[in-house]
């Protein structure tokens, strides 16, 4: 089993991905770096790589950043990015690895690979940290108008992603709202709320965002739209604190003697925090494996997100998904009527 790994993805690219590609492949993974083959060429010299199961394939055109996902996939055929896609198809790679442009990794999943049967629209599921064990949020930035329907099928997704690859035996699934009362949520939720409540998932209720951190939830389902704000806040919140903290420190000699006594606590922390210790987000939903990466990943997240997209091939995700979505295909008539 290989991954194709996008290598002209990202803000440091190719030079973090290459890295990052060379690191995984020292821990056994096989890996394929796609995108110019004299640029990655050029970055693998500064490594030993003799033994280590990395290979190469030109890809002649990138996506940039700012480029329109969907356009950018059909005209751009022969992109880094796309030609990982297709390589995926034709079973060349189990998996696909990207630090470009996320919206054209969603468009690349639907339009190369398709969706899995029992999905109206895959979702991008983040881990996060929290004061017990990681949890996952989706989706965070796919699909910014939702249908009820849609985050049931989240939910359902989030659940067992969070079983099989998180570890959780019996995942408990919160629904984002403005309060933990029934009658609290706009229409949105207060359906999906009485939809997931006749699934069998292990469903806790409505959440805050005050629980999103606080390690009693393992799957928190919510549309793209407030669940990118979430992530966005997060990381922002998360940068501010260190910040501030390490201002702190400077300015007081008492500040620097605390923090030489608690400097293993801190270095601990911020490790936890750091988006690159879980690698990607995978887009679920889609016939195929696919993690997204920030576009600022350093080469520890590079090979963190390969070594994540290994296991979920390994782990066999996707059919553990489409089984629990078969379940449950009747709150698709009743999510319609309710509807109407």
């Amino acid at each position: 089993m290989k991954i194709a790994v996008d290598a002209m993805g990202g803000d440091f690219a190719p030079g973090a991905v290459v890295d990052g590609a060379v690191h995984a492949a020292r821990e056994g993974v096989s890996v394929i770096l796609v995108g110019d083959t004299g640029k990655t060429e050029a970055e693998l010299k500064r490594h030993d790589t003799k033994g280590l199961p990395i290979s190469l394939r030109h890809a002649s055109e990138t996506i940039g950043m700012a480029e329109s996902p969907v356009g950018a996939v059909r005209k751009k055929k022969d992109s880094s990015m796309r030609v990982c896609f297709e390589m995926v198809t034709r079973g060349e790679a189990g998996a696909v690895v990207s630090a470009g442009n996320s919206g054209a990794a969603m468009a690349a999943g639907m339009l190369v690979l398709k969706k899995l049967k029992g999905v109206d629209r895959p979702a991008i599921a983040v881990s996060v940290p929290t004061i017990k064990e990681p949890a996952v949020i989706l989706d965070v930035g796919g699909n910014v108008d939702c249908k009820p329907i849609h985050l049931v099928q989240f939910a359902i997704m989030g659940s067992v992603y969070a079983r099989y690859i998180l570890k959780k035996e019996k995942p408990r699934v919160g629904l984002l709202s403005n309060g933990e009362e029934e009658e609290k949520g706009n229409e949105l939720t207060r359906i999906t709320h009485e939809l997931i409540k006749k699934t069998s998932l292990n469903y806790i209720g409505y959440i805050e965002g005050k629980d999103v951190y606080g390690g009693d939830v393992d799957v928190v389902t919510t549309d793209g739209f407030v669940g990118n704000v979430v992530l966005k806040l997060s990381e922002g919140l998360v940068d501010a604190v260190m910040k501030m903290l390490k201002k702190e420190i400077k300015e007081s000699f008492s500040g620097k003697m605390g923090y030489l006594l608690t400097r293993g606590a801190f270095q601990k922390l911020k490790k936890k925090v750091d988006y690159a210790e879980y690698g990607g987000a995978p887009l679920l939903g889609i016939d195929g494996v696919c993690m997204i990466s920030h576009g600022a990943s350093s080469a520890r997240a590079i090979k963190n997100a390969i070594a994540r997209a290994a296991e979920y091939v390994n782990a066999g995700v996707n059919g553990h998904l489409t089984e629990e979505l078969e379940k449950n295909r009747d709150l698709e008539k009743l999510s319609a009527a309710r509807l109407l």
